[in-house]
């Protein structure tokens, strides 16, 4: 059987998991390249998933066994689009598989969207976790109000970070920066703003629970928000559960609450149409009451506005565009059909579905997707075997001077992250590229 040649761009879970497929489909004979912008891999794993959830992000462990084979390559440092095109590399390798991600916010879409101190949640996550592109953000945390929009994960996320006392990141591995902001931060009140009720949460038992057990921050549910209890049979179990937790933080007693100094209020059926704002920053938001009528929130027309000092979107992401690569605007993903692009070029989690499932969830998507490259192989569909992969990629990357970063490299980077560690944390991470190449040696 011919070598096969095989690139995925982007070392994320979805990239990892097809790496293994193709492994496993293929045997000895495919290469296997993995191709990151950035110099560390694991994509959202080291800078999407919470710093105080180390035990998910032990699941890189697996892809490192991946990694280091010898017929799997990281190769990072390296943008495409900028420093290759996907049609350079669909004239090297048999099949591209776009494993990208949707590393962008979705736009918020409302009047004052621009304004200071109104982020994303892929920028304010990425703050957080340093990401080298967002770790220079510096939001001003010293008002008293943060408003979260959303209703999901990400969302409760923002709002535990935003509510710790420093002893409780004691084992994560958020960045210094980051941790000494939120030290000195005078937030008191965060608002989880969503435009449906308690039965349309997208928060899984294992977050949403963590909410109550803050030294310093107490969870708020108004009574009057909840639907009758009887309802909540309908309801599949994890979201029974969620919802059982609304109605356990709606029963604490009031003296309890007050004991605690950072309220974390939920506020259902409450639409944002507009941010309001002064010198150019923040100062409130502009909700509109909602119903929920056949699942959808409708307007009913009467408004009021939350004071804000900080507000943070977590309304979702969006792959970013490649040049020459069919694109949905409005899923914000691949166009694909079942993960087929066009001959050669096929896309993967994130990029192929939108950003909906979990992390395991890309495990299928990918050992589907190799099913399908190992179809078109068989078929003719992409060529017969006389591509030259890895090596014409290496003679290109001389020719045009790439500094390409290794898994060996990374490794390096990896120990001097953990060797700069404060006490009790697993690593210090390194918020900008220059830095993690000069750890490389």
């Amino acid at each position: 059987m011919a070598m096969r040649h095989i690139a995925i761009i982007g070392s994320g879970p979805a990239g990892y998991y097809t790496a293994e497929a193709a492994q496993k489909s293929f045997g000895d004979d495919v290469r296997v390249d993995i191709f990151d912008c950035l110099p560390v891999p694991y994509g959202l794993i080291r800078s999407g998933v919470a710093p105080d959830h180390q035990s998910i992000k032990g699941v890189s462990r697996r892809y490192e066994q991946v990694a280091l084979t010898d017929n799997v390559r990281f190769v990072g440092n390296v943008t495409v689009g900028k420093d290759i095109s996907i049609e350079e590399l669909k004239g090297l390798y048999d099949a591209v598989v776009l494993a990208t991600g949707a590393p962008k916010d979705r736009d918020l879409g409302i009047p004052g969207a621009d304004l200071g101190n109104v982020f994303g949640s892929a920028a304010f996550v990425g703050w957080y976790n340093g990401h080298p592109q967002f770790a220079a953000l510096d939001p001003d945390l010293s008002g008293r109000t943060a408003v979260v929009i959303g209703m999901g994960n990400v969302a409760l996320d923002v709002a535990r970070i935003l509510s710790k006392t420093p002893q409780e990141f004691a084992g994560s591995d958020i960045v210094a920066h980051a941790l000494d902001l939120l030290a000195a931060s005078n937030i008191e009140r965060v608002v989880l703003l969503g435009r449906r009720g308690p039965h349309q949460i997208m928060m899984t038992p294992k977050e949403l629970g963590e909410l109550g057990k803050l030294e310093r921050a107490s969870p708020h549910v108004h009574r009057g928000d909840l639907p009758p209890e009887g309802e909540d049979a309908l309801l599949e179990p994890g979201l029974r559960k969620s919802v059982t937790l609304l109605r356990q933080f709606a029963a604490i007693p009031e003296d309890i609450r007050a004991e605690k100094p950072v309220a974390i209020e939920f506020a259902f059926f409450a639409q944002p149409v507009e941010l309001q704002g002064s010198d150019g920053k923040v100062t409130g938001v502009v909700v509109e009451e909602t119903e929920v009528v056949r699942g959808k929130a409708v307007s009913t027309g009467r408004r009021d506005v939350l004071p804000a000092d900080l507000v943070v979107a977590c309304i979702g992401y969006r792959s970013v565009p490649i040049p020459g690569v069919p694109f949905e605007e409005r899923e914000g993903r691949f166009a694909n059909d079942e993960g087929r692009i066009m001959p050669g070029l096929y896309c993967v989690g994130w990029a192929r579905r939108g950003p909906s499932g979990t992390i395991g969830t890309n495990r299928p998507d990918g050992y589907s997707v190799v099913e399908k490259i190992a179809e078109d192989l068989a078929s003719g569909a992409l060529g017969h075997g006389d591509r030259k992969g890895r090596q014409g990629f290496d003679e290109l990357a001389e020719t045009r001077q790439l500094h390409v970063v290794t898994f060996r490299d990374w490794k390096k980077i990896e120990e001097a992250e953990e060797k700069a560690a404060r006490e009790g944390a697993p690593r210090e991470k390194f918020v900008d590229v220059a830095a993690m190449i000069r750890a490389k040696g």
